[in-house]
């Protein structure tokens, strides 16, 4: 072998048949380019190689070989390593959330790299080319972490996941049409991989309906109200919508302003007096009196009263009471027992001369007043014949008895136009 940094092993020669070289070979003349002449030792062992003959020589070779084969071995093995070492060696690029950076790894597949790494993959995460790709050499390998958004989009919350880094990302990748829109954060916000609470109110159509005209407006109010109130309409008192205040305005929402006036009515209204009879034993059978005139009583009633958008609406009651409580009516009745007749009367025409003062009315009144019942009895009169009240009042039974006893007292006299019907 030659000497290429390895350690330079000595070897014997040997001629076609195993026998030495000439001895002209072996101890050359020495020259101007000639080797220094061999020691003693070398010329001794090379004499007793020739004694030992042919045989020997092979045999020295072989063992020779034996102790450098091994040693061959190894130096070829550590040549063929290198080069599979090299050739198991990748650069690859590796970016995480937008941080790249090139490695060198020996890595079989995305999976075992991200291991190497110490990059943590979970559910919402996203990894290019996926786990579980070979890895050549020049691959570029993106992981995108994913981030959780509570957003409430239009009054509606929901958790959202995205690999966005900022709020503008997450909208334009959630799909959420953000111009003219509120963002109760800013566009260019980064967002975190803790995550990130977002308030999104996209732009809508609704259109106020507010005395006699309609108001259409885009917005992004967070309420009802809001758009009432951005379409320049005020609510004043007891004004209300159609929809509650606070609910959220809807894309082509139509909202109507409720102008309602509100006040209060009172009625009064008579409570009827009742009637107490009381049994009178001094007033014949059939005989009432009135003794103490009734009086009604009086109730109030109060109600709220409403009118929207100029519509009066049924009032509502709000309490009632009693102001004043009625007085009963008295009346005294006659318990006693009627004469049967008056002496001297009963042969007369009673129904006739009824007949010319009233019509045959018990009740009858004349213009004036004064003159009332069958007969036409002044009260007066009627009080000194026995009777109470008045006349008009009283059972024409006990009218007809009265005028008789008049007749008894005066004749016909009390009556001048109609006394002559007396006379059948």
């Amino acid at each position: 072998m030659s000497n290429t940094g390895h350690e330079t092993y000595e070897t014997a020669e040997v001629g076609a048949h195993g026998a030495p070289p000439p001895a002209a070979a072996r101890d050359p003349e020495p020259g101007p380019a000639a080797a220094p002449a061999p020691t003693g030792r070398a010329r001794a062992r090379r004499r007793a190689a020739h004694r030992r003959g042919p045989r020997y020589a092979e045999r020295a070779g072989e063992a020779r070989l034996r102790r450098l084969l091994p040693r061959a071995l190894v130096v070829a093995f550590l040549a063929g390593g290198t080069t599979a070492f090299v050739a198991e060696d990748k650069a690859v690029r590796l970016s995480v959330d937008g941080s790249q950076r090139t490695l060198h790894t020996f890595a079989d597949d995305v999976t075992e790299l991200l291991a190497e790494e110490g990059v943590a993959v979970g559910a919402h995460d996203v990894v290019a080319p996926a786990p579980g790709t070979a890895l050549g050499d020049g691959d570029e390998i993106a992981v995108r972490h994913g981030r959780p958004v509570l957003l409430t989009l239009d009054g509606r919350r929901r958790r959202v996941w995205t690999t966005a880094d900022t709020v503008e990302g997450a909208l334009r990748q959630l799909g959420v049409r953000a111009e003219g829109a509120y963002l109760s954060a800013s566009r260019s916000r980064r967002i975190g991989r803790a995550g990130l609470t977002l308030d999104v109110r996209t732009e809508r159509t609704v259109t106020i309906m507010a005395d006699g005209r309609a108001r259409t407006l885009r917005t992004n109010a967070a309420t009802v109200r809001e758009a009432v109130a951005q379409a320049g309409v005020t609510l004043r008192g007891q004004d209300t919508l159609s929809v509650p205040a606070d609910s959220f305005p809807r894309d082509g929402q139509a909202v109507t302003v409720l102008r309602i006036t509100a006040g209060r009515e009172v009625h009064e209204e008579p409570i009827p007096h009742p009637v107490r009879r009381v049994a009178d034993p001094a007033l014949y059978r059939g005989t009432e009196v009135v003794e103490r005139a009734g009086q009604p009583g009086l109730r109030r009633t109060t109600y709220a009263v409403r009118t929207v958008n100029g519509v009066r609406l049924t009032p509502r009651l709000l309490r009632t009471e009693v102001v004043r409580e009625p007085r009963p009516r008295v009346v005294r009745v006659g318990t006693r027992s009627r004469p049967a007749s008056v002496r001297g009367a009963d042969h007369l025409d009673w129904e006739g001369l009824a007949a010319c003062e009233s019509g045959g009315r018990p009740d009858a009144v004349d213009p004036s007043g004064t003159y009332g019942g069958l007969y036409q009895f002044d009260t007066r009169t009627w009080h000194s014949l026995g009777g109470r009240g008045r006349p008009q009042d009283a059972p024409a039974a006990e009218q007809t008895y009265r005028a008789k006893k008049l007749y008894a007292r005066q004749g016909a006299s009390p009556w001048p136009h109609c006394g002559a019907r007396l006379q059948r």
